[in-house]
């Protein structure tokens, strides 16, 4: 299947080795196999397999193969010596592309250098935009596909409530089971499933630690490392607080949401799916964030606002330098432009304050606050 990146990836193999990283299942084998059609002689080489993995260890591959697709490659001892070695060693003419979850991503903080050596790109779960692209569908159509099935490919693309629940009872079944034990120990196993299913409700909301902590019967330091498994295996990702020139910006928990949004559950069971809603936006803003840097260079954070002085925007845009470009606020059929989004415009009139509605019947424009349909404004981000 042809992804989003698919087109950029193909252009940088012939120059550097390709890194492509994220949560397990959102499509990296496929595309990287799906590359296979633009060389003559590909090979594929997963570390997962047994016979794979010896070749792999030994490098047996011919230099006549102009394409390398090194899979699962975290799971090597020592890997990154080992690649290293191999960008150093191989044809000029061969292109190599190493994908892998969880591990990969610390590539950059130890270890033998590969400065100068790859190209990181890193794969997210279908976004509107993308859906459009890949369907035809219009956004409108798109968002209601992603929000009842998830962006990830095998439950969106099934398109059944049951699928759907199949594929994720699976899916945190495996990644409990092979990728959590690589972190932790057998006696946390049951402590981490617990966690998951606790933060499923506190979607959205800034963590307390403690209070996890208390639920789980264990340290809240023992909950912050939980949580940095969790979102090293891609499995939740962290939204820190935005502070800067924010009069009386006290916030300090992080928010937390899920990569895979439609595992998330509201509050009560006939309350408005809204923060299944912001964490699906949520996700968007972080493909589109990651997707400008790796693809331009530009640095673009993801935050959100909560001040002692009662102001609250669910996420704030910010760029290099530090400051903010977009205010978004989500809401699930609320039209009228929150007080906290109205003060942020004035006080900030070189950022964007955009309002997000699920439910909106048309876009407008007041207090300088932009009131926008969520779905064509999420398919127009840059991923």
């Amino acid at each position: 299947m042809s992804r989003y990146l698919s087109a950029l990836i193909a252009q940088d193999l012939q120059k550097r080795m390709v890194i492509v990283t994220g949560p397990r299942q959102v499509g990296k084998t496929t595309m990287a196999r799906d590359l296979n059609t633009q060389f003559k002689r590909p090979i594929y080489l997963n570390y997962d397999s047994i016979a794979d993995r010896e070749r792999i260890e030994r490098a047996d591959w011919a230099p006549s193969h102009d394409y390398v697709v090194l899979d699962e490659i975290h799971s090597m001892s020592r890997w990154k010596p080992y690649l290293k070695g191999i960008v150093d060693t191989k044809p000029a003419s061969q292109a190599l592309l190493v994908t892998g979850s969880a591990r990969l991503d610390t590539f950059r903080q130890s270890g033998e250098s590969l400065a100068g050596r790859y190209h990181r790109w890193r794969l997210h779960p279908f976004s509107v935009r993308e859906l459009c692209a890949q369907s035809g569908t219009d956004a409108d159509q798109a968002l209601e596909a992603l929000m009842r099935f998830g962006g990830f490919p095998e439950a969106l693309f099934e398109a059944s409530d049951a699928g759907r629940k199949r594929w994720q009872n699976q899916y945190f079944t495996d990644l409990v089971r092979e990728d959590v034990m690589e972190f932790s120990r057998i006696h946390e196993v049951r402590a981490m499933r617990n966690l998951v299913e606790l933060l499923r409700r506190r979607t959205g909301s800034p963590l307390s630690f403690e209070s996890l902590a208390r639920d789980l019967s264990v340290a809240p330091n023992t909950v912050r490392s939980y949580v940095d498994i969790l979102a090293a295996l891609h499995i939740v990702f962290l939204v820190r607080p935005y502070h800067r020139n924010i009069a009386r910006a006290q916030a300090k928990a992080p928010k937390l949401y899920f990569y895979d949004w439609a595992y998330v559950q509201n509050t009560t069971p006939d309350e408005q799916p809204g923060a299944q809603f912001e964490n699906l936006v949520a996700t968007h803003l972080l493909k589109h964030a990651c997707f400008l840097a790796d693809s331009t260079g530009e640095e673009v954070e993801l935050n959100y606002l909560r001040t002692t002085g009662g102001k609250e925007i669910d996420f704030v845009l910010i760029n290099a330098t530090g400051d903010a470009t977009h205010f978004v606020e989500v809401k699930w059929s609320e039209s009228k432009p929150s007080f906290s989004l109205r003060q942020m415009a004035q006080t900030h009139p070189d950022a964007q304050a955009v309002q997000l509605v699920r439910h909106a019947r048309h876009a407008f424009d007041r207090d300088a606050v932009a009131v926008r349909p969520a779905a064509q404004w999420l398919a127009d981000l840059a991923a």
